[in-house]
């Protein structure tokens, strides 16, 4: 359709675009609250807003629109009011949604790979089986909205609000999500890896059976975070505070714990085999049955930690701090195993 048409049958009052083809057309001067643009073709069109005195640059009002399944492929639609929006299934591949409002927007399903979404508003947004792969979100609002099963590989999510976000079996390879608030998020079965979360607050986040192999979390606050049954094989967690977390059964081989902080953690049965910890304090943790084999212990502090059944064979222990530690049936580093409470100040080898 050509801009005059458009023009005509918008000034006409008509409001129903649904199928039609608009790419490249100028719609910057219209206000398309609650249009039907259901399946139109919207690719490239000006969306952006036009000048008021030179200055004030009006944006898209899209709000209410239905735009399930259009094509937006690269349009800009930068700062746009698309809040309460239909875009299930619609295609937004490499769309310009910097500063965009889409509040309770419905994306499910939408395809949104290498987007520009900073500082985006995100917040309660429907994105369940989104395709978001190296989209970039740094700085935007994306608290309580719905993202499982979406698919983030790659995507840069830095200094992101994810609090209370439902990330259920995301795929987050690879993600950038260095210092963003995931504060009581679901992660249960995500894929973290190789995903960078320095200095991220992690603060009571669910991640059962979450996968972090050779994820970075330096730094990173996860107390009384849910790992049970994880997998943070060569995760790096140096520095970070782990205190009160549930890390029952997790794959934690060859992980770095150096100068963390892990009080009150649950490591029940968990398999920490050739783990550095070297001065991290796991004072009071619960090591019971779990695998700590050839794991870097020196200057640790274990007061008071459980460590009851734990395989200790060819840890290293130098200067590590074990008063009030229970080594009960525990297999020490020489390979005997203790038979009965043993309370030990501290251990020199």
């Amino acid at each position: 359709m050509d801009p005059s048409e458009f023009a005509r049958r918008y000034n006409a009052g008509q409001r129903d675009f649904s199928g039609l083809n608009l790419a490249g057309v100028d719609l910057s001067e219209y206000n398309l609250y609650g249009a039907n643009l259901f399946e139109a073709n919207l690719g490239r069109a000006d969306l952006r807003g036009s000048a008021l005195s030179g200055v004030t640059l009006v944006r898209a009002n899209l709000a209410g629109a239905n735009l399930g399944g259009a094509y937006l492929f690269g349009t800009d639609l930068s700062g746009a009011d698309l809040s309460g929006a239909n875009l299930r299934q619609a295609d937004l591949s490499k769309t310009n949604l910097t500063g965009a409002n889409l509040n309770h927007a419905h994306l499910t399903g939408a395809r949104l790979a290498q987007a520009f979404l900073f500082e985006a508003d995100l917040r309660e947004a429907h994105l369940r089986g989104a395709d978001l792969s190296g989209a970039g979100l740094g700085g935007a609002a994306l608290s309580e909205a719905n993202l499982h099963g979406a698919n983030l590989t790659g995507a840069g999510l830095g200094g992101s609000n994810l609090a209370r976000v439902n990330m259920i079996n995301a795929k987050l390879r690879r993600a950038n999500l260095y210092g963003a608030n995931l504060t009581e998020a679901r992660l249960v079965g995500a894929d973290l890896s190789e995903a960078s979360l320095d200095r991220a607050y992690l603060f009571r986040t669910e991640m059962r059976g979450a996968t972090l192999t050779k994820a970075v979390l330096e730094g990173a606050n996860l107390g009384s975070v849910d790992l049970e049954e994880a997998i943070l094989r060569e995760a790096d967690l140096s520095l970070a505070n782990l205190d009160g977390a549930s890390l029952i059964g997790a794959d934690m081989q060859r992980v770095k714990l150096g100068e963390a902080s892990l009080k009150l953690t649950n490591l029940t049965g968990a398999n920490l085999h050739r783990a550095i910890m070297t001065k991290a304090d796991l004072r009071l943790a619960n090591f019971t049955e779990a695998d700590l084999s050839g794991a870097d212990l020196r200057e640790a502090n274990l007061e008071e930690a459980d460590l009851s059944l734990a395989n200790l064979e060819n840890a290293d222990l130098t200067g590590a701090n074990l008063q009030g530690a229970k080594l009960n049936g525990t297999i020490l580093p020489d390979g005997h195993k203790k038979r009965f409470f043993t309370s030990l100040k501290k251990f020199t080898g």
